[in-house]
């Protein structure tokens, strides 16, 4: 039977300073919580569901409008999660053979949470997020990643510091920039970092001036018009940008 108490945890969990508190997270629906089960980063310390359930992990059966209760979504699924937040990556990867992604500033949690499932898609391991970026584990991000949170690892460092480091020993830094060069042009690196920019005012000046090279996406116009989309949503120019750098790597 739901207590009380498992209510007022869980709905806590909706709030990043309950998160942060208690270094959990919650994830909702049967994919969600089966990747969250499967994997070895991520430790499921208790499952709700309105279903029979024959897992290993400490098990609450609830009614329909006790699982309402302990929902963030609007339509709530019939299976939930309570999840350790997983600890950060030991250390830093090495940037001169792997690409990974800087996020400056993003603040939709569903364009966060699409990136990660992006970055799972092309094999990007690590995502490295400014302090003012959205948190992975807000429940509508983690939602939107799919289950992806549960492989990538997603850590809020000091950027200056990485991006340093890169500078230092001349690992190539890509920001994507409205006036950047056209990247179906470039000679792209396998490796190294690619900066995407908060939704509305793009890469700060800050992290900016780590940059050795600014792409951007080539619109197109279709002849005798000239209007059209100002700019692309962030999680989908990421895509764009990840499908260009994975293709060039392929092509050696």
């Amino acid at each position: 039977m739901l207590s009380k108490a498992q209510i007022k945890l869980v709905k806590s969990l909706h709030l990043k300073k309950n998160r942060d508190q208690m270094n959990l997270f919650v994830a909702e629906g049967k994919k969600m919580v089966d990747e969250m089960l499967d994997s070895p980063r991520i430790e499921v310390v208790h499952v709700y569901g309105t279903g029979n359930y024959f897992g290993n992990k400490p098990f609450t059966l609830v009614t329909d409008d006790e699982m309402k209760k302990l929902s963030a979504l609007t339509t709530p699924q019939s299976i939930l999660a309570v999840c350790r937040i997983p600890a950060e990556a030991n250390g830093l990867p090495d940037l001169q053979k792997e690409f990974v992604l800087v996020l400056d500033d993003i603040r939709d949690p569903g364009n966060l949470g699409a990136i990660i499932r992006i970055a799972d898609w092309f094999g990007i391991q690590y995502i490295f997020c400014t302090a003012e970026c959205v948190d992975a584990y807000n429940p509508k991000a983690v939602q939107a990643s799919m289950g992806s949170i549960a492989r990538i690892n997603v850590d809020y460092k000091n950027l200056r510091n990485i991006l340093q480091d890169c500078r230092d020993k001349n690992i190539p830094v890509y920001g994507a920039k409205l006036d950047g060069a056209n990247i179906l042009n470039e000679n792209l690196s396998s490796t190294g970092v690619l900066i995407i920019g908060n939704e509305s005012n793009g890469i700060s000046p800050e992290l900016g001036n780590y940059l050795t090279h600014s792409i951007k996406i080539p619109s197109y116009r279709m002849p005798g018009k000239d209007t059209g989309a100002e700019s692309l949503n962030a999680a989908m120019a990421t895509a764009i940008l990840c499908a260009e750098f994975r293709r060039t790597a392929l092509k050696g």
